[in-house]
């Protein structure tokens, strides 16, 4: 994952691409709904409570959540470095690959082996069965 979150210095970075950029062209697509209710979901979504971490989940959700978790921590404007290593401190079965893990060719091959590994350690039991079954 890389956690869509709140950037400090830019506060109302995803709200104003939104309102620029989705919402218009959401209005445009379905007429039953007006730039009124897209203000009303985005400033529900990126302002307020939810100002100040992962934008769709809260800190109390990520430290239960047992399901396992790979962070491809980045730091583009959208997706601060600093909610991502958060995130992984936070969640107890989260593991976390390079970073910068796409910043040249070798490092990209690395966290590919790296998500390869963690979805093949992370199969569940149904699934993983009928490969166990077909490698021998």
């Amino acid at each position: 994952m890389q956690p869509s979150g709140y950037r400090h210095e830019m506060p109302d970075l995803s709200y104003n691409n939104n309102m620029k950029g989705w919402g218009p062209e959401l209005c445009e697509r379905r007429p039953d709904i007006a730039m009124a209710q897209v203000d009303a979901f985005l400033t529900n979504m990126y302002r307020g409570d939810r100002a100040d971490f992962v934008y769709t989940v809260g800190r109390d959700f990520v430290r239960q959540c047992q399901t396992p978790v790979l962070v491809l921590p980045d730091d583009v404007p959208g997706h601060p470095y600093v909610v991502a290593m958060e995130s992984v401190y936070l969640a107890p079965n989260a593991q976390v690959t390079l970073y910068p893990w796409k910043a040249n060719p070798k490092q990209i091959q690395i966290a590919l082996r790296h998500v390869r590994g963690f979805l093949r350690e992370n199969r569940p039991a149904a699934v993983a069965q009928p490969f166990a079954a077909a490698a021998k």
